[in-house]
């Protein structure tokens, strides 16, 4: 569900938001709400590269890496007694942005927001899904060894 939520999601984005150009609603896109110093907007970008841009100039490197740790994960997950929501989290954002790098040759990116000014690199709901991922892997680990609060 989140799988197609996220496609769905890029779809959308495509179909109706303009691309991002440094002008209008802070930073330029379509307005989504302002609460003081932070706001939100829609702002469509074509990321070649991984997170916040990085290595766009080694895309193809970056999708054989990508292909190559999702069926890591997954074999993992697969063979493994381990079935943490966390990892599948990890999978399906990794599979939503391989998938647009698949169908389109970039990564959708749409979602913008700003911190006092500050803009956020702008990101997708597959990024949603792998940062939660992560946060789940993280917590859970720190409950295991007592860093955490129960």
């Amino acid at each position: 569900m989140l799988f197609v939520l996220d496609v769905v999601s890029k779809m959308f984005a495509l179909e109706h938001i303009p691309l991002f150009v440094h002008t209008g609603y802070p930073f330029g896109g379509v307005p989504v709400f302002s609460l003081g110093p932070i706001t939100a907007s829609l702002n469509l970008v074509a990321n070649t590269g991984a997170a916040f841009s990085l290595f766009s100039n080694h895309s193809t490197l970056l999708f054989i890496v990508r292909i190559l740790l999702i069926a890591g994960l997954v074999g993992y997950l697969w063979f493994s007694k381990e079935r943490r929501f966390s990892w599948w989290l990890v999978v399906v954002g990794a599979l939503g942005n391989v998938l647009d790098y698949t169908v389109y040759g970039y990564v959708v990116d749409f979602l913008h927001l700003t911190f006092w000014g500050h803009s956020f690199p702008i990101f997708n709901l597959a990024d949603c899904w792998i940062t939660f991922g992560v946060i789940g892997l993280l917590w859970t680990s720190g409950k295991k060894k007592r860093i955490l609060p129960v």
